[in-house]
């Protein structure tokens, strides 16, 4: 048992080492930490809760100008999928010394102004600048909603016979931003058009609209974030203790996706997704949650279901294969080797 060499720690090490040294026990926690599980949720009466979220969010240098959306759209999200919206923030800004206070304020406004839009409030933070950090660093966003307890939709609820329904597609954040860092070369192999909708996809890093819309039709949510859409439907199975069922052709794979991650050499199907939102409903939910996600031109499918026991993908081919947790996320060996072009 070790540490990843890259990337988010697996479920064995985590329940090894963490899982049973958790501070001190209160039994006003309802929704501690989990392996696949996006936020906490703390009792504050008999009806109201209190959910919590923490998320580092890495940057690029050029990519600067889109960093403070992708702090607010990563951090909230987290609390959006257990079905309350995101409120309150805190932030630690972690800064290399050669940031000019020009980009800070560019970092800065653009946090203050997803923040606004969105109804949340910064309440709170560090900020400081530190050698040996390659570029600007969200260290951990703290944010904070409050909903009611019957409103929760953590991946803990998934129900057997529920449909497992997708939003956006495969790979959304693997694709947005392997096609900002290898734009030039992917424009010469692909072609400006296809490579500039690729890109285009790092702006659907977020699943606070689609969760949003969800809610009140789901039992259960989560963020497709690290090892992509298969790693997140094993984490809901597990975490709900069932099995599951997933179609691979029933996987829709967009040409800018598919052609971002074959010149990287990665699975689409594991890859990191911030942006994909993962839902579990029953039957006769899907088609009013794929109508009122359609509204808002967000497009979604139904691509398995929740089952007894086994955790099952069923290849293109037709073949069932078991369903395995992903224990390295091939987007990161590849976000730290390419080199910007």
């Amino acid at each position: 048992m070790k540490l990843p060499d890259v990337g988010k720690i697996n479920r064995e090490f985590f329940e090894k080492t963490i899982y049973q040294k958790l501070g001190a026990k209160n039994k006003d926690v309802l929704i501690g930490p989990q392996h696949g599980v996006d936020a906490a949720a703390i009792k504050i009466n008999q009806d109201q809760v209190m959910v919590v979220s923490e998320d580092p969010t890495f940057s690029m240098p050029s990519m600067l100008d889109d960093f403070g959306w992708s702090i607010v759209h990563i951090c909230a999200s987290d609390v959006a999928v257990l079905g309350v919206d995101p409120e309150y923030i805190t932030l630690c800004l972690l800064l290399p010394p050669e940031t000019t206070q020009e980009q800070f304020e560019t970092i800065w406004s653009q946090i203050h102004s997803e923040c606004e839009k969105l109804g949340i409030t910064v309440v709170g933070g560090h900020t400081g600048v530190y050698p040996g950090i390659p570029a600007p660093l969200n260290g951990g966003g703290t944010v904070i909603g409050y909903g009611e307890k019957q409103d929760l939709t953590p991946p803990t609820n998934a129900e057997v016979g529920d449909k497992i329904m997708m939003t956006k597609g495969p790979a959304i954040e693997a694709t947005g931003i392997l096609a900002h860092k290898s734009e030039k070369e992917l424009k010469e192999k692909y072609g400006e058009k296809l490579i500039e909708k690729a890109k285009n996809r790092f702006y659907q890093m977020t699943v606070i609209k689609d969760a949003a819309i969800a809610r009140e039709h789901s039992n259960a949510m989560h963020d497709a974030t690290e090892g992509g859409v298969l790693n997140g439907v094993h984490e809901i199975a597990i975490a709900s203790d069932n099995g599951c069922i997933i179609h691979e052709n029933k996987i829709p794979l967009p040409p800018e996706i598919e052609a971002v991650c074959s010149h990287h050499k990665i699975n689409p199907l594991t890859s990191i997704s911030e942006g994909t939102l993962l839902l579990t409903c029953p039957p006769q939910n899907t088609e009013v949650i794929k109508k009122q996600l359609e509204k808002k031109d967000i497009p979604s499918w139904v691509i398995g279901e929740i089952t007894e026991n086994k955790k099952t993908i069923i290849d293109k081919e037709g073949n069932k294969q078991k369903l395995q947790p992903i224990k390295t996320d091939p987007f990161w060996k590849t976000f730290f080797q390419t080199p910007k072009n």
